[in-house]
């Protein structure tokens, strides 16, 4: 299933290309939103949350989170920031000039809903990176990255033109890749900027770049149970 990300007005004067939820699809367990923002202004003041995780990915710029746990702190290129709502959060996220990047929210399973809150960053220099026949990797969760309470695998991935690249999935995992900017050929189909494939049911994919492209990888264990969404909650 290919779906192209739709510009939606967010927050305080923001609009993001919103994958989902969208009216093509509502969610894709054990993920909620993914949001692609490019903003100089305005952002995301004071608001709830509860019932999952988000993980901030920057790409470029810094963005600053303050929460009611008392954390405040600004995540720049190439770190991330993840809250985990749990039981409930009251965040803001304002961008620190130009901020570009993209926000995922993971699903919380039941027994994990009311969890106490929390909050982890990671910057650049701590997340582990790959470098091989003109493909960079960049491994957002796991290893020294970001820690979550669902099994998930998140990368930044970038080519050269005409270079390939293998990702293995794990057992069970479902999820979708995200083409950021460039022209890639993965699963017999051709993904162009803003668009995403979402896969299920495959153990290695194989991409090819055709131009400089940049790419997100983002596959997760599903929870197999119904995601309720009311706006920021997630029940």
């Amino acid at each position: 299933m290919k779906i192209k990300a739709l510009a939606v007005p967010e927050g305080d004067g923001v609009v993001v290309k919103r994958l989902m939820p969208s009216q093509n699809l509502r969610n894709y367990d054990p993920f909620v939103l993914c949001d692609h923002f490019d903003i100089e202004s305005g952002g995301f003041p004071d608001h709830p949350h509860r019932g999952f995780e988000a993980i901030t990915y920057m790409l470029a710029g810094g963005m600053q989170h303050a929460d009611n746990l008392g954390n405040r702190s600004t995540v720049y290129a190439g770190g991330a920031q993840r809250f985990t709502a749990g039981k409930g959060i009251v965040h803001s996220e304002i961008p620190q000039g130009r901020a570009v990047g993209l926000q995922l929210w993971i699903n919380l399973p039941q027994k994990l809903k009311h969890i106490e809150p929390a909050y982890q960053q990671v910057d650049a220099a701590d997340i582990k990176v790959e470098k091989k026949d003109g493909v960079l990797l960049r491994h957002i969760v796991g290893e020294a990255g970001i820690i979550l309470q669902t099994p998930v695998l998140y990368l930044d991935i970038s080519l050269l033109p005409q270079s390939h690249y293998e990702v293995h999935i794990p057992d069970g995992f479902r999820g979708f890749v995200y083409v950021l900017q460039g022209h890639v050929w993965l699963q017999e189909q051709h993904l162009h900027a803003s668009e995403a494939l979402f896969i299920e049911g495959v153990q290695h994919l194989q991409i090819q770049a055709k131009d400089n492209s940049q790419i997100m990888v983002c596959f997760g264990l599903p929870h197999g149970e119904p995601i309720y969404q009311h706006g920021p909650f997630v029940d």
